[in-house]
């Protein structure tokens, strides 16, 4: 089952076409990552689909229901999370929670249960000074903990670690897969590197439309090219080999880094047969030879040009 599916979506500002009959599903269980370019349309996306934003054309389902701009009975399935949430600052976090949980009418006592097993789970638990003390990290793990009051099928996350350190980084992204065992979560972001870390499915967001879609393996096969890294000893070893007739054609598309260079190719296995040849002949013997699959930035480096 899909927890969202997205049919031919298309949204303009004045004569800009931000979203150019998009495509997208989201299975049920899955981590999915949304990947784009900054200004690329991941926010004007998910903001059609909390209902918030109107499409010029396309369709939009929650949970098999409908989304229909200004009606929010789509998000009674979906928890959210801006990538600058907001707060009274005043408040304490079990404060904030039993506010929210007032708000969507929750009792009183579902909520106090399930604010502490939230504010546990996001490491807020003790935590009683007011929210306008708390780091950026601690307001988005809060964030987390309020977007899920309410269990949500689905959680939307709008870039939620591109302003943190590297721990608060970490921190939010061992939330997101601690919750994947009961909720999809899908999050934006362009931290390439967050993507490889926890996610299970990706979609690329280029020019309007999604460039690619499926698994970080199925993608890397099919879009993908592997990559051989040789390092030689020093410096002249290396030139050496780069000025052998049988290597020149292949250094179009090589990175020199020192005494290392990285060769692509789609066939590795041929790649390297030529260079076992090379090298026996030349007497050149490298100090490294190592094969690197191709990396999430690098696919998305070649999807976006």
């Amino acid at each position: 089952m899909n927890v969202l599916t997205i049919q031919n979506l298309s949204k303009r500002f004045g004569k800009q076409k931000i979203i150019d009959n998009l495509n997208l599903s989201v299975p049920e269980g899955s981590i999915f990552g949304f990947i784009g370019q900054n200004g690329a349309g991941k926010t004007t996306t998910m903001k059609m689909v909390l209902g918030l934003l109107q499409p010029d054309s396309g369709k939009i389902h929650v949970c098999n229901e409908a989304v229909r701009f200004g009606q929010t009975k789509t998000n009674q399935f979906i928890g959210y999370l801006p990538d600058v949430p907001e707060f009274y600052n005043y408040m304490t976090p079990p404060q904030y929670l039993r506010l929210c949980g007032a708000v969507i009418g929750l009792p009183k006592s579902e909520t106090e249960q399930r604010g502490q097993e939230l504010l546990s789970l996001v490491g807020l638990c003790g935590v009683t000074k007011q929210i306008g003390g708390f780091s950026r990290g601690m307001k988005q793990r809060l964030g987390i903990a309020q977007a899920l009051l309410t269990k949500p099928k689905l959680l939307i996350c709008d870039e939620p670690t591109s302003a943190l350190d590297p721990m608060g980084r970490k921190e939010i992204l061992d939330i997101l897969r601690k919750i994947s065992n009961t909720t999809t979560v899908l999050f934006s972001t362009h931290i390439l590197s967050d993507v490889e870390r926890i996610c299970d499915r990706v979609a690329f967001l280029n020019k309007g439309k999604i460039a690619v879609c499926g698994t970080l393996p199925e993608i890397k096969a099919l879009h993908g090219h592997d990559s051989l890294l040789i390092e030689f000893s020093d410096d002249d070893e290396l030139l050496a080999f780069m000025q052998q007739q049988s290597v020149k054609p292949l250094l179009a598309s090589s990175e020199k880094n020192n005494n290392e260079i990285i060769l692509h190719s789609r066939n590795i296995k041929k790649l390297q047969q030529s260079l076992f040849h090379v090298l026996s002949e030349t007497g050149l013997y490298p100090v490294k030879m190592e094969i690197k699959e191709p990396s999430l930035e690098s696919l998305f480096l070649e999807v976006i040009k």
